[in-house]
């Protein structure tokens, strides 16, 4: 089979993320505006392109003060930094419908190679004849790597905000099979 264009589905696509606050809790996020190109061929994903663009200022951790903070110089500085992006560099199938995606992501204008584990979940024909595509993508970034060192010491030890930041992307993307 020849590569074909995924068109990603916002509808039914998250971009989600995880932090530790104060070492002992954590702290969940959003981001709802994303745009992702992928060119594969759905009979070996191995030859995957991916190119995932995130709009940094839709940072939603249901807190208008943090989210405000988050945008701001101390974190993303959207002012100057307004888009993440992830393009791929390599694709390896490590298991039956499991796959890691190597790429560069850049956030604030420092870019990284960074690994995100994928799952495969299947795909169907949807009512208007397009064909469906399930993915569930997970990785674990640094985020001083990248420049977002801002912190705070706590009374009791440690720190206010984790250095490690746990990604998940759920996504569903179509592929138009009509000639």
């Amino acid at each position: 089979m020849a590569k074909q264009t995924f068109k990603v589905d916002p509808t039914h696509t998250s971009v989600d993320f995880s932090v530790k606050h104060m070492m002992v809790s954590k702290v969940k996020g959003t981001f709802h505006d994303f745009d992702a190109t992928i060119v594969a061929d759905p009979a070996d994903m191995t030859t995957a392109e991916v190119d995932f663009t995130v709009d940094v200022n839709s940072v939603d951790t249901r807190n208008d003060q943090r989210d405000t903070h988050l945008r701001s110089g101390d974190f993303f500085d959207v002012e100057n930094n307004p888009k993440m992006t992830f393009k791929s560099t390599d694709v390896k199938k490590v298991g039956e419908d499991q796959y890691e995606i190597i790429g560069d992501l850049t956030i604030r204008g420092t870019t990284n190679q960074e690994t995100f584990k994928v799952d495969f979940e299947g795909s169907g024909k949807d009512p208007w004849g397009n064909q469906v595509y399930g993915f569930s993508a997970d990785g674990k970034i640094k985020r001083s790597d990248y420049g977002l060192t801002y912190n705070a010491a706590l009374e009791t030890g440690g720190v206010l905000i984790g250095d490690e930041i746990k990604i998940s992307i759920e996504l569903e993307a179509t592929t138009n099979t009509e000639a």
